[in-house]
Formats: C-alpha cells, structure tokens, sequence
C-alpha cells in the first residue's frame, strides 16, 4: 500500500507543488489590512452591546490571518528556540564570553543574531526599518511603543548621546500614520549616570526614614515610597551630593525635560521604564516631577511604571493616586509583573532580607489584577491614562471584561494594552480582535547597540518563554488550518 501511495506521489505534476506551496503563503487575507477589516469587521460593540467581550483564541485564522506563512514559520522556530533553555544559556554564555573580542567570530555571531532573534524580537537598525515595521503593524490594527534599546549610561558622554537618540525618535514620528505610534518609551539610566541615580535613590530613602533631612535640589514630586516599600538599599546615612553631583543631576533632569517637551509638541506620550529597586527611587523621583510640569489639561504626557511583583506595588499606587487627584494631575501608568526577579532577590539575599519580590507567582497575578482593576475604575473617574502590559492570558482577559462592564470602550485613548514586540501574538490580536486598543512595545538600533537589550530580555523572559506555549500551539493549528485549506 506504500508503494502504491508513494507512486501515486511521484507522479504528481510539478506545477501542482507550486500552485500549493503559492496558496499556502497567500493563506493569510490578500493585505494585512484586508485581514484586520475581515477580522474585526463586527467583534464586539463595546459601548452598546450587552454581551461580555470575548478574548477568543479558538479561531486561529482571525488571529494570525495577516502573518504570511513564511512570517508564521519563522515566528514558531524564533519562539521554540527561545524556549529552549540549553540554547538560552549558550546563547548568554557566547555573547558575555571573549569570542566576542575576535571580529570575524564577533561578525559571524551578530550576523546570525540579526536574521533570528534580532529580528523577531526587535523593528529594525534604522529609521527606514522601523517605520516599515510600524506600517505594517498600523496596517493589522496594532500600534507601536517605539524604544530606543538603550541600556545604562556612564557618563555624561553618553547621556548626551542617548538624548539626541531619544529626540530623533520623537521626530521621527511625525512621518509615521497618525495613531501608528501610541507611545515613546525611554529610560531614565540612559539619560542619568547610573551611579548617580544609585546616590539620589539612597538620599530619598534615608529622607522617607528621616523626613527632617534636607534635599536642595529636589524638585516637587509624588510619593514615591509607602510605608512596606524596601529600604534595605540604604542602611547608613548617606553623603549629601557634591557640588559636581547636584550640577551632573541638574543637567540629567534638564535632559528628560527635553524629552518631554518634545512628546509634548509631538503629542505623543513617553512612558518612563521601571528598573531595578537600587535605582527606582530616583527614576520615580524624576518621573513624577516632569508629570507635575507636563502632565495638564486631561491629557497625561509622561507615564511613570509600577511593577506589580514587589510587594509594595499597590500600596504606592494607592498613595501616588490620590496625591495626583489632590493636586488634580492626570495620572499616567505603565503597569507591568517585572523584569528584575533574580537580580533584586540576590541583593536582599547578600544583605540578610527577604526578597522585595510576592512569593509566590500567585501572589504577583492578584497583584497585578487587583492593581489593573484599580486603574481601570481611576480611569472612569478621572482623566488618567494606562497602559496594561501583560504576557499573561488570564490578566488579560479580566481587565478585558472589567473595562467593558465599566465603559471604557468609550474611553479607548485611556487604556492601552500592551505586548513585547514578537510574543504573546495570539493575546495582541485577540485583544485587538475584541476592539481594544493594543500596542507591541517595538525596541530598535544597531544590533550590537541593542545586543545588551536582547541578553537582558533572554534572562528575563526565560522562564515566560519556556512555560508559555500558547503562540507557539495556535500557530501550529493555523498552520495544520492552511495545509489543510490548500489539500482540498
């Protein structure tokens, strides 16, 4: 019976291979656009409708139906890799190892970085690339947080550097379809010396455990520390700063100033990066004084971000929220689980305290969903903005049907629900599909600019990547879906 079937095969005229292979790369709607109408042509009536909105991921064509089958396969193979841990690890190991010094190797290794996982994970080297990668996101319902991936600046070189690349950014918008870019992330470690960041963050909590100290140079701000936040950080009284300090300070602030009122003409709100608890005290800081300059007239334009796996993340959203009321300025949150697990439960370790971090991973969902309720319900009310940023499908869901039986699908530009760029596809789309608005958050430069971006994301996200194999398993259903469509 083989032999029969495969004679049968082999005389298969040729041209049938082609006509089938051509079908299943042309599976996807005939235009990205073409597939996010015919998706979304009727999904949900959020301000009319009383059925509950649906998050569905049973139809696999209305959620990767604007990928080609190219796009889909190359997807699938960056995510499996990515899961898998022994190719995580070598891949870190490689790139922190002295091969990187010899050129050819180094040349060899960022070449295949670029055509995998550079490309799956980030928009692109230049402003050509990213404004085709936006376009082509604009064009299946989805917007764009544009991050310069930049990570910690040393010196006042590099700052200086880093806020030109942040401002280009900016600029670079305006050419972009109106509505393509929903936000313009940056990172205050860029733009700050790091190890100054290090020093204010230490004056403001020993400042919180001893309000009589005097801070010259600090500017108005929100609360940035509630009653359980850690302050183990600082556990002798600091120096003040130097005069070269306060002038490196003043100057840093005077650079995200730039920023912001560049976001400001561009009417495009920036999203300030959480970072790890050494340092969050002063990026708080900063954040919260340049919302108190730019944030007026119902239109929040800098979001600061909380990280719901420290256990003081809903305590200091409590208190920043009702100072923001009291001084009637709109609130802008990013609100994220976190990125920094290993590396702050080390340090608290190294200093004989418990870990800032739930923990439990239960612990950091109910946070993250009672925090996400919370926003949506000061959304209604007030003229603040958020961004839910969430891999999770569950989180994702909830805060989906709770922004629906509140309303807030006639407020659609106060909520934002947000994805890295190249995972969690199935949730982007079927977020979008149920009419929200959805952003992938979209990091671009140089690959050997953004390689320390990638090594961080890896370290982070390996454990999400390894256990979260939902995309990988609706992708292999439209593929099954699309061989199965071309055989008939």
């Amino acid at each position: 019976m083989a032999r029969r079937i495969l004679a049968t095969q082999s005389k298969t005229p040729k041209r049938f291979f082609l006509y089938t292979f051509d079908r299943l790369l042309n599976t996807a709607a005939s235009s990205p656009a073409a597939a996010f109408t015919a998706a979304s042509a009727s999904p949900l009536n959020l301000t009319g409708s009383p059925a509950t909105p649906t998050v569905d991921f049973t139809d696999t064509s209305a959620l990767f139906g604007s990928l080609s089958t190219l796009e889909l396969l190359r997807a699938a193979a960056n995510l499996h890799l990515a899961a898998v841990g022994p190719v995580v690890d070598a891949g870190i190991w490689i790139m922190n190892s002295k091969l990187m010094d010899v050129e050819l190797i180094r040349e060899a290794i960022l070449g295949s970085v670029k055509h995998t996982f550079y490309r799956h994970f980030c928009a692109g080297e230049d402003d050509a690339a990213v404004r085709k990668t936006v376009r082509r996101l604009h064009d299946v319902g989805l917007r764009s947080m544009l991050d310069y991936a930049l990570e910690y600046a040393d010196d006042e070189e590099s700052c200086d550097r880093n806020l030109d690349g942040f401002l280009k950014t900016i600029e670079a918008i305006k050419s972009l379809p109106p509505g393509s870019a929903s936000f313009v992330v940056a990172k205050v470690s860029a733009i700050c010396p790091l190890r100054l960041l290090e020093r204010v963050s230490d004056l403001l909590r020993w400042q919180h455990k001893n309000p009589c100290l005097n801070l010259p140079w600090k500017f108005k701000t929100l609360p940035i520390f509630s009653d359980s936040s850690p302050l183990y950080h600082t556990l002798k009284h600091p120096t003040p700063l130097t005069p070269e300090e306060e002038k490196s300070l003043q100057i840093s602030h005077q650079r995200l100033m730039k920023i912001c009122q560049a976001s400001a003409d561009a009417n495009v709100p920036l999203a300030i990066d959480a970072e790890h608890t050494k340092v969050q005290p002063a990026i708080d800081y900063f954040t919260y004084s340049a919302a108190i300059d730019y944030n007026k007239d119902h239109n929040p334009i800098v979001y600061g971000t909380v990280q719901a796996y420290l256990k003081d993340a809903k305590d200091r959203l409590l208190l920043v929220t009702k100072a923001a009321d009291n001084m009637k300025i709109p609130l802008g949150i990013k609100l994220v689980r976190g990125a920094y697990m290993s590396s702050e439960s080390k340090l608290a370790l190294s200093l004989g305290f418990p870990s800032p971090i739930h923990d439990t991973i239960l612990d950091t969902h109910s946070c993250y969903n009672g925090c996400a309720s919370f926003l949506l319900d000061n959304v209604v009310k007030s003229s603040s903005g958020v961004i839910l940023a969430t891999h999770n499908v569950e989180s994702g869901k909830l805060a989906a049907a709770k922004a629906y039986e509140i309303g807030i699908g006639k407020l659609k530009h106060k909520l934002e629900f947000a994805q890295l760029y190249g995972m969690s596809e199935a949730l982007s789309f079927g977020l979008r599909n149920a009419g929200f608005q959805v952003s992938k958050y979209m990091p671009f430069g140089p690959v050997d600019m953004v390689m320390p971006y990638l090594l961080r994301r890896a370290e982070e996200n390996r454990g999400l990547l390894s256990t979260s194999n939902l995309d990988r398993k609706l992708m292999r259903k439209e593929m099954a879906r699309r061989v199965k469509d071309c055989m008939r």
